[in-house]
């Protein structure tokens, strides 16, 4: 017979109701039933069945990337924990705010190692060894207090996932029902405030500047009306691959994501600046070749964490606080001292011109591929994408973004997450009023990893396009032997479905792309029709696939230089 009463089960379906989660992610087990239960009986939030804990976990990091709002995971014991442990990687590197709840075994048998079903020792270690941390209910009456502490770390910056586990006793404990839930607030500290010294001392140092650049990252998201204060007083800007968006990407003095790692038109130009503020971004070696693009100096670097100061490039002045406030504070001291260059808004469009121009030749057949995608959807598209070759070639760089919470990838670099972010950031998307539609760009590699997930994208009626780039196989490993191993490729060639029977066997409409001119017509029938759809590119039949930066530059732009 069922238990009646209210139990801790219910205290943690009643807490993500009050926190404003309205959808959360995962797979029932034997050790998660109490929580989900609640959650079905209470019938106030969206549960999304995926097919793996990873995809679920995926889809939990690129909803809260979309909606800005917490992303929540649930998994089981052991292996279901394990399972999950990908996604929070991403998360992790992503910083984005996911709460990962996790079942745990009976409280008797914690830690001893006695072979319980899903029993893990060391579980907890495991998962604190990737979220910022991993904490445990040890008692029913401390589980309101655990899950807050929970959430509000997760959301408090530099944000990121957060692990609560819930012994199975626990979860069916009867208690009185908190009266603290009719009143809760999360204790998310306010934005931090920067020291006024600090931001006089970097204020001196950028007053000096004539052609000043602002490189904005993932901690900016929130702060694109003070970034435009600085552009507006005529500062150039470029984003890390997480920032994109931040400023539109049709305004004239951005470069968007081709911030100079396989762009060396991008690196002359920066030799031509005299300064860069650098506002949330950890300036990741990925994007920087490793540290050796030469940034402009000298640096001033923004960030809320402190341990920022110095990371990766050094710096001449370090203001630790809130983005949008220390860009404000900045603004309104530079405003009449600054003095820009005449002619650096020009030379700084012309830079993009033709450094956009540079890297579209490198990409051979596909060099029309950004263009027409962009223009066959909506404005306001969710842009999502795997590590896919076409990804790590154009997506990241060149295709216009221009929202900041428009555009989403694996920042880990991981082979896998597209199909099931994808489906994340469809259903964030889809709140609030009118639905916008989400095409995530995965390779067949990638595909491969969580392809059972379209049935997650079907049975939630996802309004989301999976655009499958077919090379038959790891297209980004194939040009990384081929440069670096004397074109010694092995592993690297996949047999794969057939795509279209593919999607009919899941029950979702499939178009396949064969040529360049029918991209834009294709895709544009398949983000008119109504629930998930599937695109095959048939690169094979396209031509030869475009090189993974920086291998990019080998040649191309040389060539270019002799013309010059």
């Amino acid at each position: 017979m069922a238990e009646s009463g209210y139990n801790v089960g219910d205290l943690v379906a009643e807490f993500l109701s009050r926190v404003g989660v309205s959808t959360c992610f995962g797979i029932v087990s034997v050790h998660n039933i109490p929580m989900l239960d609640g959650i079905g009986r209470r019938n106030a939030i969206r549960y999304v069945m995926a097919r793996g804990e990873m995809g679920g976990a995926h889809m939990a990091d690129a909803y809260a990337r979309v909606s800005g709002h917490l992303g929540v995971v649930f998994s089981s014991t052991g292996p279901g924990a394990a399972n999950a442990v990908p996604g929070l990687v991403e998360a992790r590197f992503a910083g984005s705010p996911v709460l990962h709840i996790t079942g745990q075994t009976a409280t008797k048998f914690l830690d001893r190692d006695m072979g319980t079903v899903h029993d893990l020792p060391g579980q907890t270690a495991m998962l604190g060894a990737v979220c910022k941390t991993a904490l445990r209910v040890r008692s029913a009456q401390e589980a309101l207090g655990v899950l807050t502490r929970a959430a509000a770390l997760a959301l408090t910056p530099p944000m990121g996932p957060v692990s609560v586990e819930v012994p199975i006793d626990i979860q069916r404990t009867i208690i009185a029902r908190p009266a603290a839930l009719d009143t809760l607030v999360l204790p998310v500290p306010p934005p931090l405030p920067p020291a006024e010294a600090a931001l006089d001392a970097a204020a001196e140092i950028l007053a000096r500047a004539r052609r000043p650049m602002l490189w904005l990252g993932n901690g900016a998201k929130a702060a694109g009306a003070a970034a435009m204060r600085l552009l507006d007083l005529g500062f150039g800007a470029v984003t890390s691959w997480n920032g994109r968006g931040v400023v539109p990407e049709d305004h004239p003095m951005t470069l968007g994501g081709l911030q100079g790692n396989g762009a060396p038109r991008v690196q002359e130009f920066y030799r031509s600046c005299d300064a860069m503020l650098v506002v949330g971004s950890r300036l990741r070696g990925h994007e920087t070749a490793e540290f050796s693009v030469k940034l402009p100096q000298p640096l001033v670097q923004v960030d809320v964490d402190p341990a920022a100061d110095g990371r990766t490039y050094p710096n001449a002045a370090f203001v630790c606080g809130d983005a949008a406030l220390a860009m404000e504070g900045l603004a309104a001291r530079l405003r009449g001292r600054i003095a820009i260059d005449p002619g650096f808004a020009a030379d700084f469009q012309e830079t993009r011109r033709r450094a956009t121009a540079d890297y579209l030749d490198t990409l051979g057949p596909y060099a029309d591929f950004p263009a027409a995608l962009r223009g066959a959807l909506p404005r306001d598209a969710l842009w999502v994408r795997d590590i896919t070759i076409s990804n790590s070639s154009w997506g990241n760089r060149i295709f216009p973004v221009y929202g900041p919470r428009d555009a989403v990838h694996p920042v880990s670099a991981a082979i896998g997450p597209g199909l099931p972010m994808g489906i994340g950031a469809a259903l964030a998307g889809a709140e609030g009023g009118k639905a916008r539609k989400a095409i995530a760009m995965v390779g067949d590699g990638g595909f491969a990893v969580n392809q059972t997930e379209l049935w997650t994208a079907v049975q939630e009626r996802a309004e989301l396009v999976v655009m499958v780039m077919n090379d038959r196989g790891y297209g980004v490993i194939k040009h990384i032997q081929g440069a670096l191993q004397d074109g010694r490729m092995f592993f690297g060639d996949l047999q794969g479905p057939d795509f279209g029977k593919l999607a009919a066997v899941a029950g979702l409409p499939a178009f396949r792309v064969g040529a360049v001119g029918d991209l834009a017509e294709t895709v544009a029938r398949a983000a008119a029709t109504p629930g998930p759809s599937l695109v095959e590119v048939d690169m094979a039949a396209i031509g030869a696939f475009p090189p993974y930066a920086p291998y990019n530059t080998m040649g191309i732009y040389a060539r270019k230089a002799a013309a010059e």
